[in-house]
């Protein structure tokens, strides 16, 4: 079977996370920790009440709101499903905080913004998901001024010991088949020119996500099971999937880490 293209995996990951079945399963948030990580993350990028702040694959807009009610800033959300953009774009005038929160459809990338316009950038459990993760951390790196900060948080993997069942194209979209170690994370940030600072790790957290899908699975399969085949969940191989990640989170395979990272003066160019 062909492999598929860069393209193809971004179209998947996006229709894939723009659904409603997603954002019933994963919550509000689409990540571990929720909102108590973002606000985590969030306070390690020394933020200022004059701050732009760009959030990559912004989803809902979830992130990006909070971030521009609880800290007064300016944010800028981008992502690549058109649908998620008319979500956010509809939250934001819900909220009230449309004035203050700008959504657009592009490619993490590619980004649709000039050089050095952005003091800080998030990305919150999809640089996992990208093809081409050089390419999108120079991209992080470009946006931001000199001096500027990126957070991640994201999902962390042995790749040697992975089991058969947390590999392939579901898993790739459930951000667990091209995910990477932490280590490789803070190789790939240094060689667009972002400069490492904090590591932490939430493990448990990605625990506590699988028990919340787990759930949540158990009660759409006695109250919705049409919604979840329409959505190609696959009920009898669910539940080995979801004991399969939690084994490799206790053992160490499979885990969740926020990262802070800095602009350095020079940015390193992918072609």
């Amino acid at each position: 079977m062909n492999q598929p293209s860069g393209e193809e995996l971004k179209a998947c990951c996006a229709a894939a996370y723009s659904s409603d079945i997603v954002a019933l399963l994963l919550g509000e948030s689409h990540h571990p920790g929720g909102t108590a990580l973002t606000r985590r993350l969030a306070d390690g990028l020394s933020l200022t009440p004059d701050a732009r702040v760009l959030d990559v694959a912004s989803g809902r807009g979830t992130t990006a709101l909070l971030l521009a009610d609880a800290y007064g800033i300016e944010v800028d959300g981008v992502d690549y499903a058109p649908a998620n953009t008319a979500l956010a774009q509809g939250a934001a005038q819900a909220a009230g905080l449309a004035d203050r929160v700008r959504f657009t459809t592009g490619d993490a990338e590619h980004l649709p913004y000039p050089e050095g316009v952005f003091d800080a950038v998030v990305c919150e459990c999809a640089l996992c998901t990208f093809p081409d993760k050089a390419r999108a951390a120079a991209e992080f790196a470009r946006v931001l001024r000199p001096g500027g900060r990126l957070g991640i948080t994201d999902v962390t993997i042995d790749p040697t010991r992975l089991p058969a069942e947390l590999t392939g194209l579901g898993a790739r979209i459930a951000c667990i088949a091209d995910a990477r170690p932490l280590q490789d994370y803070t190789e790939v940030l240094a060689g667009a020119g972002l400069r490492t600072l904090r590591t932490e790790r939430h493990d448990q957290a990605m625990l506590r996500m699988i028990d919340q899908i787990e759930a949540r699975l158990n009660l759409l399969r006695m109250t919705a099971p049409a919604r979840l085949t329409a959505a190609g969940v696959d009920l009898d191989a669910a539940p080995a999937v979801l004991e399969a990640a939690r084994a490799a989170v206790t053992d160490g395979v499979l885990g969740y880490a926020l990262l802070i990272a800095e602009r350095t003066g020079t940015v390193k160019r992918v072609v």
